[in-house]
């Protein structure tokens, strides 16, 4: 019996997963995800298991990790930050390790690091404030700030408003936000931005390049060695092979690329559906790593006795042999849901980012927001196909924010 009480008979009886997928994605679609290290470790299993059985991925509205939020905000005077050791510290009990039960003590821990950073910040002539980061000091004879502060105020984050709620520090795109100044932490920064933060719980449907997109690396971020090819064992006769990376599935990100052309249209899928792509400028640091993929794919695609044409992912242009790649937006089948799988956004002058809502599938008014020259950000997968006798690495966007002039 394993620590939170689930025996090797409660596993065998239980359903298979593809049986209660359905309830899965209708529990979680749509919905606010809070939890404790759930950007790291939650997201991407949810993710993986419903894209083994060849289902699209629950997309969350926002994410609240506690984890990152009280790294920052409350310091690691509690160890290592795991939910055992933060409920050890507040006393409140043992983790069951059982979702309800942990749901509950996320929200306790949670509440008592929000009112011990308030009681410090408000009675600091009574309790010790303990760094949140580091030891923060300031000069009493000149008012300068010492280096750490500096360094520290360099790497910060503005604090939270109203126009900015920025519930989780994930991996992905930063908006960008007006110059504000700086506040003193020991009075001010870390307390009331926590509070802030957990009266702000009700999320508006975007909040800063939130979540689902948590799991997405940059090229910098990806080390070849750690990616492997492989077949999913849930494919017995329709094998689906799959790029990862750390045992996790590959998905990158990357900011600022170049469109080269627009909006193509004269592919169509495999139920007539227009295929929606566009040739983009990649930089060196992602060519390296997709170029890697590729050759992987392709070897083990071989290795595994296919006869198809391999096409190569990168494709290059101009004198300068410049890098190239298609980024594809896949439409939907259903009436119901929106006419594209990629939630697509525009980034203004002022940095301000808004989702676009899109009523119908329309070429020309994607051909009029993706224009050649403009520039945007990609969060995308890689999927291998091998289909009527062509087989390569097909990019895949799942998230596409368009830089406006």
């Amino acid at each position: 019996m394993r620590c939170n009480g689930i025996t090797r008979d409660a596993v065998a009886a239980a359903p298979c997963f593809r049986d209660v997928a359905d309830k899965a994605y209708d529990l979680l679609h749509g919905r606010v995800w809070a939890g404790h290290n759930i950007v790291r470790f939650d997201v991407p299993r949810i993710r993986e298991a419903f894209i083994e059985i060849g289902r699209p991925p629950p997309e969350p509205k926002g994410m609240i990790d506690t984890l990152p939020l009280l790294t920052q905000r409350f310091g690691r005077r509690a160890g290592d930050m795991k939910m055992a050791s933060l409920a050890n510290y507040f006393g409140l009990g043992r983790q069951k390790h059982r979702s309800l039960d942990d749901v509950r003590m996320n929200l306790e821990v949670l509440k008592y690091c929000a009112t011990v950073l308030f009681l410090e910040a408000s009675l600091p002539e009574v309790l010790i404030v303990e760094n949140l980061v580091g030891t923060i000091t300031r000069s009493k004879t000149d008012g300068a700030t010492s280096p750490e502060v500096k360094k520290l105020e360099a790497n910060m984050s503005p604090d939270s408003s109203k126009r900015q709620r920025i519930v989780s520090q994930v991996d992905g795109l930063t908006t960008d936000q007006d110059n504000q100044e700086s506040v003193d932490l020991a009075t001010n920064g870390g307390s009331s931005d926590l509070i802030s933060h957990v009266e702000e719980m009700k999320l508006d449907a975007f909040v800063q390049m939130d979540v689902s997109f948590s799991g997405f690396l940059e090229p910098d971020d990806v080390s070849t060695e750690c990616i492997k090819i492989s077949a999913s064992p849930s494919y017995q006769f329709n094998r689906r092979t799959l790029i990862k990376h750390k045992d996790s599935l590959l998905h990158l990100c990357c900011a600022g690329l170049n469109i080269q052309f627009g909006v193509g249209t004269k592919f169509l899928d495999t139920a007539g559906r227009q295929k929606f792509n566009m040739l983009v400028d990649i930089p060196e640091n992602l060519s390296k790593v997709l170029e890697f993929c590729d050759n992987q794919a392709q070897r083990f695609l071989q290795d595994s006795g296919t006869t198809s044409e391999w096409r190569p992912l990168i494709k290059k242009y101009g004198y300068v042999n410049r890098p190239t790649v298609r980024l594809n937006i896949p439409t939907t089948a259903s009436s119901d849901a929106p006419p594209y799988s990629t939630d697509i956004y525009q980034k203004g002058p002022s940095g301000n980012i808004q989702k676009l809502a899109f009523s119908k599938v329309d070429a020309a008014e994607l051909d009029s927001l993706f224009v050649r020259g403009n520039r945007l950000d990609a969060f995308f997968s890689l999927e291998i196909y091998d289909y009527q006798q062509n087989a390569g690495i097909r990019l895949v966007a799942k998230r596409l924010v368009v830089h406006s002039k």
